[in-house]
């Protein structure tokens, strides 16, 4: 945890340094690997647009549940275990992940419809800021300068894991399910910091699997979004709950 401090601290100290001084760290990624960027975030925003369609499937027909989480993870296992120069297959198979994904938090979101469809908005804003922000913060620092993270975040969450996995069988309490969900999305805010400047780091290296990159963001992307939407819906549940109880 002294870790995750330190990186935030690091943030804010350094405020003077985000000019144009800072804007020159761009010029340790070349060109390539500038391009590699371009077409990793560029699949990362269909992949977005395929998910938003899975959503709205789901709330269609109702398809999401056990049946498209598996279909999501059998897809992600195709995609990886298919080589790199069946592009169109790669790709497709991205979108496929992304749409079953999609349906998966379908019931979430169809949730905060019910409950107030300005959550939703806000949630996806808040997680694309924060995404942005992130991403960019591991683009202007030094090269590997956060991957040390990577062994912490591993730790964490396989700590998160067994956690839920004990909640799971002797029965949680409402502290530890907001600790799981607070800690959770802690771990994952690292996890795009360290993932972006591990992409980075591998396009310099020749790996230049954009697909299987854009595939790692969006993994980080909709487990943070997934957590910022479950915490405002428990806040407004708390604040309805608060009002009515006002109201008798």
């Amino acid at each position: 945890m002294e870790t995750f401090s330190s990186f935030f601290q690091s943030q804010s100290t350094s405020r003077s340094g985000w000019r144009y001084e800072s804007l020159k760290n761009f010029r340790q990624i070349s060109p390539v690997v500038q391009n590699h960027l371009k077409l990793v975030y560029l699949s990362l925003g269909c992949a977005l647009t395929a998910s938003a369609v899975g959503v709205y499937l789901h709330l269609l027909w109702n398809i999401g549940g056990i049946l498209t989480t598996l279909a999501c993870m059998g897809s992600i296992v195709w995609l990886l275990s298919t080589p790199t120069y069946e592009e169109r297959k790669r790709v497709g198979l991205l979108m496929a992940a992304a749409l079953f994904e999609g349906a998966s938090i379908g019931p979430l979101i169809g949730l905060a419809i019910e409950m107030d469809p300005s959550i939703l908005i806000s949630g996806f804003v808040g997680t694309a800021i924060a995404f942005g922000c992130f991403s960019a913060a591991a683009m202007l620092a030094k090269r590997r300068e956060y991957l040390y993270l990577g062994g912490l975040l591993s730790s964490g969450l396989s700590i998160l894991f067994w956690l839920h996995f004990a909640s799971s069988i002797f029965g949680g309490s409402t502290a530890l399910f907001g600790f799981e969900l607070y800690f959770g999305l802690l771990l994952f805010v690292g996890y795009i910091v360290v993932d972006t400047q591990e992409i980075i780091e591998r396009a310099h290296l020749g790996d230049l699997d954009y697909v299987k990159h854009s595939l790692t963001l969006f993994t980080d992307f909709v487990a943070v979004f997934v957590r910022i939407l479950i915490i405002m819906l428990k806040n407004a549940a708390e604040k309805e709950e608060k009002k009515r109880k006002r109201r008798v």
